[in-house]
């Protein structure tokens, strides 16, 4: 899989995890603007520094003017008339399918749910004999996406597929910008180094609605950027958990309202700070009638508030009149973390409908007795449902327990639902059946895509990707695998919790994105003592393939890492050609649970221990977390980085994109998405637009021109790819990082593409403000 480079360019061109924060393909900064009449004021932004000259030698899309905050946007500027296509990029060969403080109170004792079966698909159905309330009819929803992007997915079952096909093979060399919109929202004073927006907008009507890393809500006009309306929250730093992200927003239409009235169709988010959001998708005016003045307070009933540790960033789900979510709980703090409750609310007043809580279902379901709260250190839901309106269900995909890396401390309910896709009744809360990726997870391996509703041979379908590569497709309404699943048994079970390792695990048989397992001449670097030195640590370390269990006497390889795999960009299908799409990482994480003698000497502490946003964003995911309660604390080098170069430990390509046919599971084409121009060692960017595949956050849309449009890499580039050849066949530099989700939209018979380029703190893209919709002239 790596491409054929001479020595030569990898010595000069193989990338970090990362790219280096400052680059210099900027525009022009957002100045300091008055808000529009009767709206929040935008948050005020510091002064970029100018743009240096471009050194690369990668096309910039003509640009048509920046809008800023609360301003009509400039007129196009005179520039070439197009950007020049990106030069053809060469296609590997196919990969092998191989703040103030509630009242502290004890959590009631879990009721434990029978354990899961030991063998054979774990798909399990749950009798529900709750009584539902009334019944809410299904509404008749957009499938897919066309001239709006109603949906975070696109349409209602997030394929991700635009039918537009304005834009095709033919003419997408000829793209030029549009307009450039700036949201305004900049890191300041704390929140510096905690940015990774991840933003995706919708379009409906006229009109895009967003929201911002700090959750203030935006409404500009679909062709020209012209800003409608903001409305912000006042989210304070302090709420950042790791890192400020807030991936979409949602919308409902009340069928009983009348025209013209105040938040008929209402704009719906989750904040950092744990609230659910709701103003009128005309005005930006809050909707009173929904919770407190258009506010409820999702930290009700959690306990002990603490700001950062719980939080949402991802769009809610709405199904028959419900908002269903979840929440981030901050990985690794500790066992007695918040819950990882998923609740149901009203969707035109915020009355609160339903909970499941897994460790007492049917206890808390109304909520808790009075002086009492959810059960604490559940699973939780951090990424995107998705839900089917016909049959009223909610599809989660669950994270882990709040402790990744130990699971003696587990109860029975946790090991049967963790890092399971759970289909819950949306009219009750309860749960209908539920399919597991992994038993008893010690790997961070929860599932971070929002799955994909489709139509698989005649049968009602959801695709489930995972962190570990495998993509399953299930039936909706029961949960049986409609693709093959097999069954690893006789797995490593390591020294630190032999008798809590499952024995067995299921994994795809129909596609997998996962790799060849690693071997001690993977072991790579920039120079021959490079690689030595890392060939030396893998000898160090213990490795017997993805299912390595966690150790503390020497570290393990996990590969690949937990970033996958898929993660929360997801994947597109386009159901006309029957073609599946998905971008993947491909770098290992190299571990090591630390004693707690060690975690103290190195003065490891939970998040509730430490001053409000201390350590919120400042390393990743796993570099030294407490986990607090258990035995251990854990020690993750997040793509096994060399501490020197900064250069992971293998060769690569470290990303890509792959092409699946549907049908059969077979790989169409696989090829590196991501260049060496703004990668290199030492974190020193080279400038080539050499293709190498780099890590990459971000998903991608599927248009019927047969475009792939695709950022996500960390060469800040954004791409079209040929769906039939895996060919880069334009790109355009983007003014930071691309760690987004793209758009297809169409404006009066106008088809447009758009990617916000935000950045990313993990990554180390530069992060942006900026959201650059695309056009033919």
């Amino acid at each position: 899989m790596t491409p054929n480079l001479p020595v030569v360019c990898l010595l000069a061109l193989s990338c970090t995890v990362a790219p280096v924060l400052a680059q210099d393909d900027t525009l022009p900064p957002a100045p300091d603007t008055p808000p529009p009449a009767d709206t929040a004021p935008p948050p005020e932004t510091g002064q970029a520094p100018e743009p240096a000259p471009d050194a690369d030698t990668d096309t910039e899309a003509p640009d048509a003017g920046v809008s800023e905050p609360g301003e009509t946007p400039a007129a196009p500027a005179e520039e070439p008339p197009g950007a020049e296509p990106a030069p053809p990029e060469d296609t590997a060969p196919p990969a092998d399918d191989g703040p103030a403080a509630d009242d502290e109170t004890d959590a009631p004792e879990p009721a434990a749910p029978a354990a899961p079966p030991e063998t054979g698909t774990d798909t399990t159905t749950t009798d529900t004999t709750t009584p539902a309330p009334a019944e809410r009819p299904a509404a008749d929803l957009p499938a897919q996406a066309g001239a709006d992007w109603p949906f975070y997915g696109g349409g209602a079952n997030a394929t991700r597929y635009s039918p537009l096909d304005q834009i095709d093979r033919s003419n997408v060399g000829d793209l030029e910008r549009a307009f450039v919109y700036r949201t305004g929202d900049m890191p300041e004073g704390t929140a510096e180094g905690k940015y990774s927006p991840e933003t995706t907008p919708l379009k409906i009507g006229d009109d895009l609605v967003m929201c911002s890393a700090m959750n203030i809500l935006i409404s500009i006009d679909a062709a020209t950027g012209e800003e409608n309306w903001r409305f912000d929250p006042g989210v304070p730093n302090d709420a950042i958990p790791y890192g400020a992200s807030c991936r979409g927003v949602s919308t409902y239409t009340n069928p009983d309202a009348a025209e013209g009235d105040l938040c008929a169709t209402k704009v719906i988010e989750g904040t950092l700070d744990a609230k659910l959001v709701a103003v009128d998708l005309e005005t930006g005016e809050p909707c009173e009638e929904f919770g407190e003045n258009g506010t409820v307070d999702l930290w009700q009933d959690i306990g002990e508030r603490v700001p950062g540790w719980y939080a949402v960033t991802a769009p809610p789900a709405v199904v028959r009149g419900i908002v269903v979510t979840g929440a981030q709980v901050k990985d690794g703090q500790a066992e007695d973390a918040p819950s990882g409750v998923i609740r149901g609310y009203d969707a035109v007043t915020g009355e609160f409908l339903w909970a499941w809580d897994l460790g007492a279902p049917d206890a808390n379901r109304d909520g808790p007795p009075e002086g009492e709260i959810y059960t604490r250190g559940t699973p939780n839901m951090w990424t995107t449902a998705v839900s089917d309106e016909e049959l009223g269900y909610v599809y989660l995909p669950m994270g882990n327990s709040s402790v990744d890396y130990y699971g003696s401390n587990r109860f029975e309910a946790e090991n049967e639902y963790a890092t399971s896709l759970v289909a819950l009744d949306a009219t009750t809360g309860e749960p209908v059946w539920h399919f597991q990726t992994v038993r008893h997870d010690v790997w961070d391996y929860d599932l971070g895509s929002q799955p994909t509703l489709i139509d698989f041979d005649g049968t009602p379908a959801i695709i489930l990707p995972s962190k570990q590569g495998d993509i399953y497709i299930l039936d909706r309404e029961t949960g049986e695998p409609l693709t093959p699943v097999g069954e690893l048994s006789g797995l490593p079970k390591g020294e630190v919790e032999p008798d809590y390792i499952s024995d067995t695990q299921p994994y795809s048989e129909w596609h997998t994105l996962r790799m060849e397992p690693l071997e001690p001449k993977d072991a790579w670097g920039f120079t021959p003592i490079d690689q030595l030195w890392c060939r030396i640590q893998f000898h160090r370390a213990n490795y017997e393939g993805y299912f390595t269990p966690p150790s503390s006497e020497r570290p393990w390889i996990q590969y690949p890492g937990y970033n996958g795999g898929s993660d929360w960009g997801s994947v597109a299908v386009d159901p006309e050609r029957g073609v599946l799409v998905a971008n993947y990482n491909d770098v290992p994480n190299y571990n090591r649970l630390l004693t707690r003698e060690e975690a103290d000497a190195r003065n490891l502490r939970a998040i509730h221990e430490l001053a409000s946003g201390e350590t919120s964003g400042e390393n990743a995911e796993g570099a030294g977390d407490p986990q607090a309660g258990s035995p251990y604390a854990i020690d993750v080098n997040a793509g096994w980085r060399n501490t020197v170069t900064g250069m992971p430990c293998v060769e690569p390509p470290y990303g890509g994109i792959r092409a699946v046919d549907l049908e059969t599971g077979e790989t169409l084409w696989d090829t590196p998405l991501g260049t060496a121009r703004k990668n290199g060692p030492f974190g020193i960017p080279s400038m080539l637009p050499v293709k190498i595949g780099t890590p990459n956050n971000g998903g991608a849309v599927v248009t019927a021109g047969g475009l792939i449009f695709i950022a996500a890499a960390t060469d800040d580039l954004f791409r079209a790819i040929d769906i039939e050849t895996g060919e880069t066949v334009w790109s355009d530099k983007l003014p930071a990082g691309g760690q987004a989700n793209p758009i297809a939209y169409e404006v009066n018979g106008k088809q447009y593409v758009m990617v916000a380029a935000v950045g990313h703190h993990f990554m180390e893209t530069p992060v942006g403000d900026y959201l650059i919709a695309y056009a033919l002239p």
